[in-house]
């Protein structure tokens, strides 16, 4: 597939997309979620690919939301199928095997911030801000944000966000606990790319299943998860990668995973 509006980047192990709709502040309109779709799906079937990073082109926005022009005249029916897509692509992104590092580098507003928290990391650089405005445009969160934001945030804070529509800083997304970290701009790449690579260096099918293991088992109650973490510590044991772990600390010697 031909990329016109992001980026699509590989570094070794690495995976890098950018939203890349410059003047649009990287907004989100339905070319965009497709191309996003289809590199997630690359990603996917790219046995090389260990982790992905996420972000957005230039130095003010990461995605400033969903396409507002594109959205104006939607009918209901129309406006349900584009929700259908966004929650389906972001749901592609947080389901994905390997792991996805959000490298926020500036507005994360509506369909951005839900991208964001689709994601398993959450970086932000220094000029970051966060939202959830949609009911100041007669709508709600359309993406997944009104399930994600209480489930990272809680409830209360989450409908505040939500009700208000108030945009937060990212030293405030940081105490609230939507972001991991906070960095200066000019950094910002290179720290999501450290933590990749210490992601990259531990076995591959161990992290996608322990990605798994906590996406399945927040959904569970805690005897059903526990069962779901049983499940996947055993699958492990049937792995290469375990013997080579393993045997590695033993020998103390660093480990060559091969992700079988």
């Amino acid at each position: 597939m031909e990329f016109k509006n992001i980026i699509f980047e590989k570094e070794d192990y690495l995976a890098i997309l950018s939203i890349n709709r410059p003047k649009a502040m990287n907004a989100l309109n339905a070319d965009t979620l497709y191309e996003l779709e289809a590199a997630v799906k690359e990603v996917k079937d790219d046995t090389n690919i260990k982790v992905m990073i996420i972000t957005g082109t230039g130095d003010k926005s990461f995605v400033a939301g969903a396409d507002i022009t594109f959205m104006l005249p939607f009918t209901p029916i129309e406006g349900r199928f584009f929700s259908d897509v966004g929650e389906r692509v972001m749901r592609q992104v947080e389901l994905l095997e390997k792991p996805v590092i959000a490298a926020i580098n500036g507005f994360a507003l509506g369909g951005g911030c839900e991208l964001a928290m689709s994601c398993d990391i959450r970086l932000a650089s220094e000029n970051a801000a966060f939202g959830q405005p949609e009911v100041g445009l007669g709508v709600i969160p359309g993406f997944g944000g009104t399930q994600r934001l209480p489930r990272l945030i809680g409830e209360g804070r989450a409908k505040e966000l939500t009700f208000t529509g108030d945009i937060i800083n990212a030293e405030e997304a940081y105490r609230i606990g939507l972001v991991n970290h906070v960095y200066p701009l000019d950094q910002l790449i290179d720290e999501a790319k450290k933590l990749a690579q210490k992601i990259a260096s531990k076995a591959p099918l161990a992290v996608g299943y322990a990605k798994y293991a906590i996406n399945k088992g927040l959904q569970a109650d805690i005897d059903t998860a526990m069962g779901i973490e049983s499940d996947m510590f055993g699958i492990c044991c049937a792995t290469s990668d375990k013997a080579e772990g393993m045997g590695a600390f033993v020998e103390k010697r660093k480990p060559k995973f091969e992700g079988k």
